[in-house]
C-alpha cells in the first residue's frame, strides 16, 4: 500500500497485526553485565601464570566464590579449552582404586622431548592411587628398567625414608610394557616387597590415575617448556612435582593437596 502511494500509520498497522503500539515501540534494553575489575586484575595475573587452571583451581587459590569466578571467566572468554572426548566402549574392570594410602600404587612410562642433544627420552612415575601423590620419577635418555627401577626406590624412599622391605602391602599396577614384565624390574619389585599386578592388554583405562597425572604433567609443565637439554627437563619436573605434591588443588580430592590428604589419613 505504502508503494502505491496510500499512508498507512504505525496505529493502522497495528490494529491489523492484532499488536498494542507499545509492543511496536519496545526496546531492549539489557545492561551491560558489571565486572568487578579488581577481583579481573587479579584472576588475569593468577591465569597468566597457571594457565591450565580452571575456574575451581582459581577459586580455590583466591578463594572467591566459584560461581562468581566462573561468571568472570564466560563474561572474558578465559575458559580453559577441553579435548573432546568421543563415546568408545568400555571394558568392565577394578580400577585403580585404593581405600587407604600405601594401598595400591600405579606406574607408568611417558616420552618427553629434551632438545637435539637428548633427543626423546623417558619419564618414570610411581605414584599413590588414594592421595594421587607422585612418590617417585625418574628422567632418563633409556626407557629401560633401570629407569622405572630408580623411579620406585625414589618413591619407597620418599614414602619410607630408606630403602629397603616395605612395611606395607602394597599393590604395584602397571601396564604390560616390556620394561615392567622384564625378568630385572620384577625381580627387583619382590625384593622390596611389593606384588605386581597387570592391567588387560591394550586397555589403558585400567590404570587412569597414572596415566591422567601423566596428562597433567604434558599440559601443566611439558608442553610449557622448549627443553635444549635433559637437565633442563629435570629441573622444570623437579619443581613442578614439588608443586603438585605440596601446593595444587585436587579436584577428585575435595580441592585439597596429595601430601594434604595422606597428612589426615595418616
Amino acid at each position: 500500500m505504502a508503494e502505491e502511494g496510500a499512508v498507512v500509520t504505525v496505529s493502522q498497522v497495528c490494529r491489523w497485526a492484532g499488536y498494542s503500539r507499545r509492543s511496536w515501540y519496545y526496546k531492549t534494553s539489557r545492561a551491560k553485565p558489571k565486572i568487578n575489575l579488581e577481583l579481573a586484575t587479579r584472576v588475569k595475573r593468577l591465569i597468566d601464570t597457571l594457565p591450565y587452571a580452571g575456574y575451581r583451581t582459581v577459586a580455590w587459590l583466591l578463594g572467591e566464590n566459584k560461581n562468581t569466578i566462573q561468571r568472570l571467566f564466560q563474561l572474558k572468554g578465559w575458559q580453559v579449552r577441553k579435548r573432546r572426548v568421543g563415546m568408545r566402549p568400555r571394558v568392565e574392570a577394578k580400577r585403580s582404586f585404593a581405600e587407604k594410602p600405601n594401598e595400591r600404587w600405579a606406574t607408568d612410562l611417558a616420552r618427553v622431548w629434551c632438545g637435539e642433544q637428548h633427543r626423546w627420552c623417558a619419564l618414570a612415575i610411581v605414584m599413590d592411587c588414594h592421595t594421587r601423590e607422585a612418590l617417585g620419577w625418574r628422567l632418563s635418555s633409556a626407557g629401560n628398567a633401570a629407569t622405572a627401577e630408580a623411579a620406585l626406590e625414589e618413591a619407597l624412599i620418599y614414602r619410607y625414608g630408606a630403602l629397603g622391605r616395605a612395611p606395607d602391602e602394597i599393590t604395584l599396577r602397571s601396564d604390560n610394557g616390556l620394561v615392567f614384565t622384564s625378568r630385572k624390574f620384577t625381580k627387583t619389585v619382590y625384593q622390596y616387597g611389593l606384588k605386581q599386578e597387570f592391567i588387560r592388554p591394550h586397555t589403558p583405562q585400567q590404570n587412569g590415575m597414572v596415566e591422567r597425572l601423566i596428562r597433567t604433567v604434558k599440559e601443566q609443565c611439558l608442553w610449557l617448556h622448549n627443553f635444549q637439554n635433559l637437565d633442563e627437563a629435570r629441573q622444570a619436573l623437579r619443581a613442578w612435582f614439588l608443586y603438585y605434591n605440596d601446593h595444587r588443588p585436587h579436584q577428585s580430592l575435595g580441592m585439597k593437596t596429595p601430601n594434604m590428604v595422606y597428612q589426615l589419613a595418616a
